[in-house]
């Protein structure tokens, strides 16, 4: 935990990605410095059904990553270890250079730069929007602390920032219970962004969103990518076209293709597997 709070506020207070060079003990992956997150061979296995099979993917800094794939080829696994709430039977999770994530939990992994936006969006709905970007930015978690403990001028900075971003500077004092589904989602993105993840896991999006919110949401992730790394699982081809800096495809637990949209969708195997003739 030391090793994570070190690792954590060295970035916080240089912002620079050199020190997330790559872990020297992968011999696969391509030894560049702007690497930020490793998996090599990951295998999970669930009752001898292997989820993920020596699967290997290598994220950058700053980019934007889209994972698209057929229903069980793995995608909702993959966040899982990441993110700590699966543990892979084999392989490697590194995060940088000295961050291994397979000794971490979830809270550490979360505290400690990457954050998740599940599917269905998961907001305080009796509270307004500012307050949820209150709770959620980073800080002593602890009740007396939450209860007296006011936010600094820095904190409240981000916080204008962050509604800026997502768009919701003008509602911010309603209850997020009356925000619209799609309005909800970039509120949850907001929560995460005010914790200054470097990664930022965000699972199919659009779900459930018009157009018009569609739209935004893309226009919103495209914004993100360079400040953070955000890795994108959807469903929604035209969406992912919209966005796509790089595809992988994922196909029974290991990387079936990667590339740029273009490359992936005229793949044979691609085509054979997913996205049809």
């Amino acid at each position: 935990m030391k090793r994570l709070t070190r690792f954590r506020n060295i970035w916080q207070r240089d912002r620079v990605w050199r020190f997330l060079m790559p872990p020297t003990d992968f011999k696969q992956a391509p030894l560049q410095q702007d690497i930020i997150l490793y998996l090599e061979g990951v295998t999970v296995s669930f009752d001898g059904f292997k989820a993920l099979n020596n699967l290997n993917l290598y994220i950058k800094a700053g980019e934007l990553r889209c994972i698209i794939g057929p229903n069980g080829a793995g995608k909702t696994t993959l966040m899982d270890v990441i993110t700590g709430k699966t543990r892979p039977d084999e392989g490697m999770v590194y995060f940088g250079q000295n961050i291994n994530l397979q000794t971490l939990n979830e809270p550490e992994i979360s505290s400690g730069g990457i954050g998740r936006k599940f599917q269905q969006p998961t907001v305080f709905e009796a509270h307004s929007v500012f307050e949820n970007l209150e709770l959620a930015i980073a800080a002593n978690k602890s009740v007396w602390h939450s209860l007296f403990k006011q936010l600094t001028a820095a904190q409240c900075e981000r916080i204008a920032e962050v509604l800026e971003i997502i768009h919701l500077s003008e509602r911010q004092h309603e209850r997020a219970g009356l925000l619209s589904h799609g309005q909800k989602q970039w509120l949850e993105i907001g929560m995460l962004l005010v914790q200054e993840p470097m990664i930022l896991l965000v699972d199919e999006p659009v779900a459930g969103m018009t157009h018009q919110e569609a739209e935004h949401t893309a226009k919103l992730l495209q914004t993100l990518a360079g400040k953070h790394s955000v890795v994108v699982v959807e469903h929604d081809m035209d969406f992912v076209r919209s966005i796509a800096q790089h595809v992988t495809v994922l196909h029974e637990g290991a990387v079936l293709a990667e590339g740029s949209m273009e490359s992936v969708q005229n793949d044979p195997k691609v085509k054979a597997v997913y996205l049809g003739e």
